[in-house]
């Protein structure tokens, strides 16, 4: 930040990062302390900055705004307040307009009156807690006015943010506080408890923060009439400016993507983004559509049409790269037309593993991939006979959600139990008596030798035991492939299960071109930087974020730590770490009354855990392996799980 001295003022550079969401150039006066003050915009803060110069900061007056960009303007003029400077109008800038505007906002307002005492008049403020009620680490539910707020107290200062997570709207206070951040018990969504802003995924959203003052030790939390009812913020975010011809494609229409495009706009890269995506839809919720096949378009979509278009973001649907120039710079698509770029992300995910055995292409054989295949999933297993060849995460998901539609469920897999290989035998029997208790039928050991029809329909499936199974529509969940085959003869390196391989930095070998998501193999820190390819939506979110970081030349590696999740019968089992070659599994509680929590070690380490009914343990194990804490085998075979602080 650039400070020149300019008599009693100051001029001030803003970054590129202060945005704002509205075509206006009018600005609220504000009142800050000592020397750091914030830019407020409607009443929101949009900023905070330090003038360096020891003195208190009165006011900021912005000299006016880029309407095409709906950034801030470069500079602003702060006047210093002290006993020998002149009123604030000697520094009002000679724009006649702006000149306008400031007088209008200045009108009715007491020359003794300090600047944001009006706004304080807009605010709900509430007594929420004496200033002894919390100590460090803890947090409650406190409410103001109609909103519940989650109040923590850290370092011995309280901080307020929204309560819920903003992936699915968990009750933060029953997750986990480390230092100065929570993460959701649910799904693993991290927070800063003072900003509000999201630290770690699911969840593309911050949560809203809300002033706090502690006096005559009582705990005050103020919070604006306009935001009252508001669970959630998005980040402040610029827009293209069509002069810049800098452009980044994002080839694939994932959570990677999304993310990769906001990450960029947040910090103002005001270049052209193009996002290109094989699907019918913009970027939607898609582990969802194992879990309610049934769901409306409109319900799943992570982003609205209006969001994209405000922020600049170009969303190609129904396309698909069919090869990559670097040399050139451009991939051409399928439709023949080339697209040329200066950065390119691969974020294209992974395809379903389709089946191989004679039968496959009858009609009422399915694979679930994309929202219309959840749809005819949904509507050919109404009250019809349904197979589903898999009995791991995809294929137990699609059966439980038939389990109580489809006239009947059979379940094939080729180990002893579902899950046997991940979550191992103990868990995957458990799963195995909760379907079979909806009257799901499972075939285990075995496989399917064909698939026969009548009328180019499914009429059963022929196992390898000689059973023959009444079909009417078949699932396979048997696996996926990574989306990688357009990349041949591109020099892009992929490993041998065609992943693309990235460094920490979501790099591949290939200068400026980056990678994220389920199609990559990446260095995994928690098992020693180990090269993984692993699945998880929330992985994709993270890596997408990094590689827009790294894409704007602001080194940052990808440590995030694998958490998972699956649902059975409205029943979630949570995953975190990276379990392959596990030796043991020790269990907490019991598996066989569904409540427990399950450490897998490796070389008498914890490297991964899953719970059921255990909550916050899973969300504490993560947190432990972010902050680098090596779990003993020692530690989780202990009776006393104090040591988790659960």
């Amino acid at each position: 930040m650039a400070i020149v001295q300019l008599n009693r003022a100051h001029l001030i550079a803003f970054p590129a990062s202060c945005c704002l969401d509205s075509r206006t150039p009018n600005i609220t006066l504000f009142h800050t302390k000592k020397n750091q003050f914030s830019i407020i915009y409607e009443r929101y803060r949009i900023s905070s900055f330090t003038t360096g110069c020891g003195r208190s900061v009165e006011h900021v007056i912005l000299t006016g705004c880029h309407a095409d960009t709906r950034c801030f303007p470069a500079l602003a003029l702060v006047s210093l307040r002290k006993k020998d400077t002149p009123p604030y109008d000697q520094f009002v800038p000679t724009d006649a307009s702006f000149s306008s505007s400031f007088q209008q906002k200045r009108t009715g307002m007491n020359r003794c009156q300090e600047p944001g005492q009006g706004e304080e008049q807009e605010e709900v403020t509430g007594m929420v807690c004496q200033e002894a009620d919390l100590k460090d680490g803890q947090m409650k539910e406190v409410t103001v006015g109609d909103q519940t707020v989650l109040l923590v107290r850290t370092q011995g200062q309280y901080s307020a943010v929204g309560s819920q997570c903003s992936h699915y709207n968990a009750p933060l206070v029953k997750g986990v506080l480390v230092g100065d951040r929570v993460r959701c018990p649910f799904h693993g969504a991290c927070f800063n408890v003072r900003t509000g802003d999201i630290e770690e995924y699911p969840g593309l959203d911050c949560l809203p923060s809300y002033k706090v003052k502690v006096e005559d030790g009582k705990v005050y939390v103020s919070i604006h009439k306009n935001s009252l009812k508001l669970t959630k913020r998005v980040k402040e975010m610029c827009s293209r400016v069509p002069d810049i011809k800098h452009t980044i494609l994002l080839v694939g229409g994932g959570p990677a993507s999304l993310i990769c495009a906001e990450t960029l706009r947040q910090n103002c890269y005001q270049g052209r983004i193009v996002m290109v995506t094989k699907d019918t839809l913009p970027p939607y919720d898609k582990p969802k559509l194992s879990k309610a096949l049934d769901l409306d378009s409109s319900h799943i979509l992570l982003r609205t049409s209006d969001f994209y278009q405000q922020h600049g973001v170009e969303v190609w649907t129904q396309k698909e790269v069919v090869s990559v120039n670097p040399a050139d710079k451009a991939v051409k698509l399928s439709d023949g037309s080339l697209q040329r770029y200066d950065q390119l992300l691969i974020a294209t995910g992974c395809s379903a593993r389709p089946l191989d055995c004679p039968g496959r292409d009858l009609k009422g054989v399915k694979l679930l991939q994309r929202y219309e295949d959840a749809k005819e999933i949904h509507n050919s297993g109404l009250g019809r006979k349904a197979v589903v060849i898999g009995s791991s995460f995809i294929g137990m998901e699609v059966a439980s959600y038939l389990s109580n539609k489809a006239a009947s469920v059979a379940v094939i897999g080729t180990s002893r139990y579902p899950y046997e290989r991940s979550l191992g035998p103990e868990i995957g029997k458990m799963s195995l008596h909760m379907l079979e208790e909806q009257n799901v039928k499972f075939y285990m050991n075995d496989g399917v030798t064909e698939i026969q029809g009548e009328d180019g329909k499914v009429k059963g499936v022929v196992l390898k035991s000689g059973r023959v199974l009444e079909a009417d529509v078949v699932i396979a969940g048997i696996g996926v492939i990574p989306n990688s085959d357009f990349l041949a003869g591109s020099e892009l390196e992929v490993d041998s299960r065609k992943a693309v391989i990235v460094d920490k930095f979501m790099r591949t070998n290939v200068p400026d071109v980056f990678s994220a998501g389920d199609v990559t193999s990446f260095p995994l820190t928690i098992r020693g930087d180990q090269r993984v390819n692993v699945g998880h939506w929330q992985m994709s979110h993270a890596q997408g974020r990094v590689a827009a970081l790294n894409m704007l030349k602001k080194p940052t590696r990808c440590e995030s730590v694998p958490f998972f999740w699956t649902v059975l019968l409205g029943k979630s089992i949570r995953y975190t770490g990276y379990g392959e070659g596990y030796t043991e599994i020790i269990f907490k509680g019991k598996v066989e009354e569904r409540k427990f929590l399950a450490f897998y070690i490796k070389d008498e380490v914890v490297v991964a855990a899953a719970s059921l009914m255990f909550d916050p343990a899973v969300a504490r194990l993560a947190e432990l392996m972010a902050t680098g804490q090596i779990i003993t085998k020692a530690q989780a075979q202990v009776d006393d799980l104090s040591w988790l602080q659960m």
